[in-house]
């Protein structure tokens, strides 16, 4: 069975810094390219940023490039996102998110809040 668990949410002050996880399973991860996206109280689903198969690509929203960087370790099988200088406008329910097989799979969601 695919599966992404995504971890690492929490509260936290304006400033400061979070890393978020996702762990998967049921598929090789090393051959898709993965996502976060979040989704703020009474809001879309964003794009927030990607990485290509391999590690080398990554992309940003405007909103957090410059502050937040996605990785991955294939070995492990587990995608990060690192966010420094967090805002509250950061606050939000993340997700990460692939497309295993032509099926959109995300994770159940990990709630990051800014605030002091």
């Amino acid at each position: 069975e695919v599966q992404l668990v995504d971890s690492g949410g929490g509260l936290v002050q304006p400033g400061g810094s979070l890393r978020l996880s996702c762990a998967a399973s049921g598929f090789t991860f090393s051959n898709y390219a993965m996502s976060w996206v979040r989704q703020a109280p009474g809001k879309g689903l964003e794009w927030v940023s990607g990485i290509n198969s391999g590690g080398s690509s990554t992309n940003y929203a405007g909103s957090v490039k410059g502050r937040f960087t996605i990785s991955r370790d294939n070995a492990k099988n587990t995608l990060h996102l690192q966010m420094n200088s967090l805002k509250p406008e950061d606050t939000a329910l993340y997700y990460c998110r692939s497309t295993v097989v032509g099926r959109q799979v995300m994770g159940q969601g990990t709630q990051v809040s800014v605030s002091s």
